[in-house]
């Protein structure tokens, strides 16, 4: 059989604007710097491997990193996974960067915040400076120093960047969870890091509920023995006394009793702790996984830079809470000058476009959201190509799980069809990316455009071999700035160790394996199949859940679908259960029609042994389906943490399915 035609891109930037990139402008630094020409991207990328000390060191001057110490080491002990050592002379300060533009552009707006209700705010570079030297000036007054945690439990507002640059701009170790957990989800997470502070808010709002957090604030603060001092961000409740309890102090008054207050920047390590971040939680506690500042801020400044192409002139939006990581990478952009749009609410209220009247009515030129929603836009005959003045839109950015090729299509055909649509994807883990988009590449359909510089990723059998157009494991077999300083509370890092670095060994000593099964293509781009985790396995194949998502939840009577492997008679077989429109029941003819899909576009080995329709599937709180915990339930095994589920409820469906 002759071999088949390679498929053809779907979109290619326009020659004159990826000449105008940033990625392009660093390329030509590349080749000065390293005396040679580098013919496409996949060769800037292997010089940004092969020679890391090189790479970085250009990356920090390009990017005009400002350490009150010279960096003269870039990288020492490059043969330690974990261990390496990156820029051990400088001393720098995240805030400072991320502020860097005040002074200059002291009347340009630098945030816009937008409800879902139509309320809208702006904070100017000057205000928002003044704020962080407020907010700053209270922590010191209440005992926060360098390495103390201060955590938030914050809607996507602009309090809680306020509240970041201050505690950075400290030292003070920042951790922030949304409103929407629980009195038990938080002390999961906030209980073992011990903060020093809290920020909470009185409530938020969701699809057209005013929802009060005011009593669980409240539970909250007396088990958090640490706490020195309570800031309350009065939201729905302005002027109204601080729930009993919760010993706050309310935000407005402490930013005017500290009003003027110099802004002081602490210059700290390379590796001084920045973040907590925490794991889904769903196979037990959250692990703590801690970011250096750093490495965070040069990471995220190399993609946000040269992978999304941001500048000054950039207004981005992303689509996120504050317990997603993308909040954190999004508030990075601060340090390119771009203007932040920040949303809170549902996305569909109070219809479908709401998100897209504030693309169109604030200019947004990036646009960041997940491949659901993308899905559920489509899914609800959304057009926003057809109701909304997309024109400075130009780049669209989806992640939190595969982008399903068909939705590659829709953005294509109901959104713009002028624009980069970069599927990307990292995690929690490393803050960041190890797949993202380019502006000089063309975007193929169900594909990530490339690797990330300077990321050594490669995708590993099961032997620990490299392979390209098969499925393994998404490795990184050189260390990166961005790896986490560790896990808290885990001395000699064993924790740390067990969860990235025991599957496999390299040359370079232990590789990073990030837990998603993947297959690198001939053209330098990548495919997800899911979580490594969740793979299926029936006679002995593996299968990523992504692939049979992608067939099923194409079908128009089908909303969302799990896909789970029970234990039976010595093997594994796949349940499938799906969620359909209104109305609508799983009957013979839809389940042939779900078989008979699957088996026609992949292959008899994907096709369920069980098709099931469930009212809802569990996902955790920033939207990810949880395979493993329906596993659990199915099997007859305890969920180990439902706290960390946004709908634990939804389970219960599933448990008439034991074996």
């Amino acid at each position: 059989m002759p071999p088949s035609a390679p498929p053809s891109p779907i979109w290619t930037p326009p020659p004159e604007r990826a000449a105008a990139s940033n990625m392009a402008a660093f390329m030509a630094a590349a080749e000065q710097a390293a005396g040679r020409r580098f013919e496409d991207y996949a060769a800037l990328h292997r010089w940004s491997v092969q020679d890391p000390g090189g790479f970085w060191g250009l990356l920090w001057c390009f990017l005009d990193i400002d350490a009150t110490t010279p960096c003269s080491r870039v990288l020492e002990q490059p043969e330690r996974m974990p261990g390496a050592e990156w820029f051990a002379d400088a001393r720098l300060n995240f805030a400072a960067h991320l502020l860097r533009h005040a002074e200059a552009r002291a009347d340009d707006i630098a945030i816009v915040f937008r409800c879902e209700n139509g309320e809208r705010e702006a904070l100017t570079f000057a205000e928002l400076t003044a704020q962080v030297g407020a907010a700053s000036a209270w922590l010191r007054s209440v005992g926060v120093g360098a390495g103390d945690r201060v955590a938030a439990i914050l809607p996507n507002r602009p309090e809680a960047i306020v509240g970041m640059l201050a505690a950075a701009s400290i030292g003070a170790v920042w951790s922030s969870a949304s409103p929407d957990f629980g009195v038990d989800g938080v002390l999961d997470r906030f209980g073992q890091i011990e903060p020093k502070v809290l920020i909470g808010a009185d409530g938020y709002h969701y699809a057209g509920k005013r929802i009060d957090v005011r009593e669980r604030l409240a539970a909250i603060v007396p088990r958090l023995p640490t706490l020195a001092a309570v800031a309350l961000v009065p939201w729905l409740f302005p002027g109204e006394p601080p729930p009993a309890g919760a010993r706050a102090t309310a935000w407005p008054e402490l930013l005017a009793a500290h009003q003027g207050a110099t802004l002081v920047f602490e210059p700290l390590a390379f590796a001084h702790p920045l973040y907590i971040l925490f794991s889904s939680g769903t196979t037990g506690k959250p692990k703590c996984i801690v970011h250096g500042a750093g490495g965070t801020l040069l990471q995220h400044l190399k993609e946000l830079a040269l992978h999304t192409d941001l500048g000054a002139e950039d207004r981005l939006c992303y689509f996120t809470t504050c317990g997603w990581m993308m909040w954190n990478w999004m508030a990075s952009a601060l340090a390119l000058g771009t203007r932040l749009v920040l949303f809170d609410g549902s996305p569909f209220h109070p219809g479908p476009g709401v998100l897209w009247d504030l693309v169109a009515e604030e200019g947004v030129t990036v646009f960041g959201t997940s491949a659901k929603y993308l899905s559920a836009l489509e899914k609800a005959g959304t057009a926003p190509v057809r109701t909304h003045d997309l024109a400075a839109l130009r780049t669209i950015l989806s992640t939190g799980s595969p982008l399903a090729p068909e939705s590659f299509d829709y953005v294509y055909r109901a959104i713009k069809p002028d624009l980069l649509l970069a599927s990307i994807s990292g995690g929690t883990d490393i803050v960041s990316c190890f797949a993202l988009g380019n502006p000089l590449l063309p975007v193929y359909r169900g594909e990530l455009q490339c690797r990330g510089l300077g990321l050594a990723v490669a995708v590993f059998d099961d032997a620990g071999d490299p392979v390209m157009g098969e499925r393994g494991e998404l490795v990184c077999t050189r260390p990166f700035p961005c790896m986490p300083v560790g896990f808290w509370n885990d001395p000699d890092d064993v924790r740390y160790r067990a969860a990235y670095f025991e599957r496999f060994a390299g040359p370079h000593g232990a590789v990073w394996t990030h837990g998603d099964f993947a297959e690198l293509t001939p053209r330098g781009g990548l495919v997800i199949y899911g979580r490594s985790d969740a793979v299926l396995n029936p006679g002995g194949v593996r299968i990523g859940t992504a692939e049979i998502y992608r067939v099923v939840e194409a079908m128009d009577a089908v909303l969302e679908a799990i896909a789970v492997g029970q234990d039976w008679q010595g093997d594994q077989r796949i349940l499938l259960f799906v969620v359909l429109r209104d109305g609508l029941t799983l009957d013979a003819a839809l389940t042939v029609e779900i078989r008979q899909g699957i088996r026609e576009r992949l292959t008899p080995r994907h096709v369920p042994a069980q098709i099931h329709q469930v009212p809802a599937i569990p996902r955790t709180k920033s939207g990810k389906i949880v395979e493993l915990a329906v596993a659990d339930v199915i099997h007859g095994r305890e969920v180990k943490n439902r706290t960390a589920l946004a709908n634990p409820e939804a389970l219960e469906a599933f448990a008439v399915f034991r074996n």
